[in-house]
């Protein structure tokens, strides 16, 4: 029984991988509708089945993208002196592409400059954690796996209640033959 239910757990987690390599998949490919849709699928089969946990999902594709939307966005109305530009360059020699330490350089960046009316608008960059996702598994669910870790507890609780009825037996029986 641990062996059927060991195999049982693992082909949840293995449903739980394919879903999560979709999610990531439907990512790259830019779809948005697509990427929502593979997160709810792997939302769904993570909450009905154990051993399920997807860890934490990145949709840094989607990040990225959003990211040079809003740079490009804050930077279509001002002119030559738009401050997003100078720390759209600045940070991009440093570091080449989008990531977190860019974000980072972005922002340090735009803090040099002082907020007011004459100032151009800054460039508002979405939240890292928007497009953070983790789905929990239950401890159990009906499913295969389920069944085979129940009845495999249900097996042990019984070896170990016989096993601790001979032992007191056995007790018994002494104490019973010592006193004659």
């Amino acid at each position: 029984m641990l062996l059927i239910s060991a195999t049982f757990l693992r082909l949840n987690n293995i449903g739980m991988v394919e879903r999560r390599t979709a999610v990531i998949n439907a990512d790259e490919a830019g779809d948005n509708e697509i990427t929502k849709a593979r997160l709810f699928d792997l939302q769904r089969y993570s909450s009905a089945h154990m051993n399920a946990d997807s860890g934490v999902v990145y949709l840094a594709e989607q990040y990225q993208r959003d990211t040079q939307a809003a740079i490009a966005a804050a930077s279509v109305n001002n002119t030559a002196n738009n401050i997003n530009v100078k720390a759209d360059a600045a940070c991009k020699a440093q570091y080449g592409g989008y990531s977190q330490a860019y974000v980072q350089c972005f922002a340090a960046e735009l803090a040099k400059y002082p907020s007011g009316s004459n100032a151009p608008d800054k460039a508002s960059l979405p939240s890292p954690g928007l497009y953070r996702h983790s789905f929990f598994s239950p401890i159990w669910s009906p499913d295969f796996a389920g069944f085979s870790v129940l009845i495999c507890i249900v097996i042990t609780l019984v070896i170990v209640a016989r096993m601790l009825s001979l032992l007191l037996l056995r007790a018994m029986l002494r104490r019973h033959y010592s006193s004659i």
